[in-house]
């Protein structure tokens, strides 16, 4: 396994206090606050801690406070009810006595009725999507630097975006951004641990869809932004170690507020899960010369 991967696990290994009480750490990176796809992951850890014979179905998340990646944060997990069909549990993330997130999630025992789902987007596979070196460094060299650096980072999760000319200031009226991620290594079969790593990569560019329509993204140094609730609904079985497809759009941008959605896909065509996030997305104001 490599490293970088070995490292998502162990940081989604909480430490288990007391009963119901967990610790979580952050990764030195060198950012200014905890990356908030690492918050919703943990919390559902500590949930899934606490819940034996079913699996989350939904959770949805509020981000209160910005949380300080030099300390840890405490997971104080309410078990609200323990029902025959339902079991309900509230997740408070918590850093110097405050609450820096707020999650509920549900989780449900398996049960037949009908079934449908919304096709998957017709997109190039991931595999084709591979750059070769020459066209790879061409691309970058066209993205504003923290693009650039962003895409250059070693990460545990790997990206494949299909309209990747977003990045180069493409206007895209629909507002639909689609990208194939995967764990870059192979993760352990419990199924906890892929719907942990799908939450964490769910974040990773969620909220920056709500520009696509304008042709600019959250990297730009222009805008400052921050996450201010994110939804997760696991529809069906899949492994965060194989190839997924996650079909976003941005429906509304208003008030210094966005609005994205996306659809979870395996590669066979198979929804397996669906997001939402609001976030804030404010324009810097010209510094005066």
């Amino acid at each position: 396994m490599s490293a970088i991967v070995q490292n998502l696990l162990e940081l989604l290994d909480l430490e288990t206090i007391e009963l119901n009480l967990f610790r979580g750490y952050s990764p030195d990176n060198g950012l200014k606050r905890v990356f908030g796809g690492q918050v919703v992951a943990q919390a559902l850890v500590a949930a899934c801690r606490t819940v034996e014979d079913r699996a989350p179905h939904s959770l949805h998340g509020y981000f209160l406070l910005a949380g300080d990646p030099r300390i840890p944060i405490i997971y104080d997990v309410d078990r609200i009810r323990d029902g025959r069909s339902f079991t309900t549990r509230r997740v408070r993330a918590i850093q110097r006595g405050e609450a820096i997130f707020s999650m509920s999630a549900s989780f449900h025992i398996e049960e037949p009725g009908l079934e449908h789902q919304a096709p998957m987007p017709d997109v190039p596979p991931a595999e084709d999507l591979k750059l070769d070196t020459a066209a790879r460094d061409r691309m970058l060299a066209a993205m504003p630097e923290a693009a650039r650096r962003y895409y250059e980072r070693e990460r545990p999760i790997d990206l494949r975006p299909v309209e990747i000319e977003r990045y180069m200031g493409e206007k895209r009226p629909d507002g639909r951004f689609n990208v194939w991620f995967r764990s870059v290594a192979p993760l352990p079969d419990d199924p906890a641990v892929h719907r942990c790593v799908l939450a964490y990569a769910s974040d990773l560019m969620l909220l920056d869809t709500a520009l696509v329509t304008h042709g600019r993204t959250l990297l730009e140094p222009s805008f400052m932004a921050a996450s201010l609730d994110h939804a997760i609904w696991f529809h069906r079985p899949f492994r965060a170690d194989q190839w997924l497809l996650y079909a976003q759009d941005g429906p509304n941008l208003r008030g210094s507020r966005g609005l994205a959605r996306g659809l979870i896909y395996s590669a066979d065509g198979t929804l397996v899960a669906s997001t939402a996030q609001e976030g804030l997305i404010r324009q810097r104001r010209p510094q005066a010369t």
